[in-house]
């Protein structure tokens, strides 16, 4: 059922996803073309507001702020997954792998290098203090237009 904390949480994480996809750009090798990368991580963003966020906004203060903590995580999960499966697909067309279970390997092995690229000061602050944001504004929006 739609309401205003679900649609609250899902335009706060796809805002949150638009900055924190720019703060990652210039981390990356310059020769990596990102084409939708952006876009896929803001429509991951909006669908984890939706259904891990505003699905649990109405709690209080505090479980707002963990709210918002979770949903970043979420976020941020199925992020480097569907990213390094993107990349997995992308080796896969030129022949890196020899069999399926070698590629499906191959998404954990490049999740955990996209991993450690996030660990960066003004990613990790970003993100924070986005789901902190994020999660006292679902929680306002449930409060507000119930």
């Amino acid at each position: 059922m739609p309401d205003a904390s679900k649609l609250m949480a899902a335009v706060c994480l796809a805002i949150l996803a638009f900055i924190v996809s720019g703060q990652i750009m210039p981390l990356m090798p310059e020769s990596t073309d990102f084409g939708y990368f952006t876009w896929v991580n803001m429509a991951i963003g909006a669908l984890v507001g939706w259904f891990v966020m505003g699905r649990r906004a109405g709690r209080g203060i505090t479980s707002a702020v963990n709210n918002g903590l979770t949903g970043v995580a979420s976020m941020v999960f199925w992020g480097v997954f569907v990213q390094a499966a993107n990349e997995m697909v992308r080796l896969a067309m030129r022949n890196r792998y020899d069999n399926a279970f070698e590629a499906l390997i191959a998404i954990f092995e490049i999740g955990a290098e996209y991993g450690l690229i996030l660990i960066d000061f003004t990613v990790i602050a970003t993100l924070i203090v986005g789901a902190v944001l994020s999660g006292l504004a679902t929680e306002y929006a449930w409060r507000t237009w119930r």
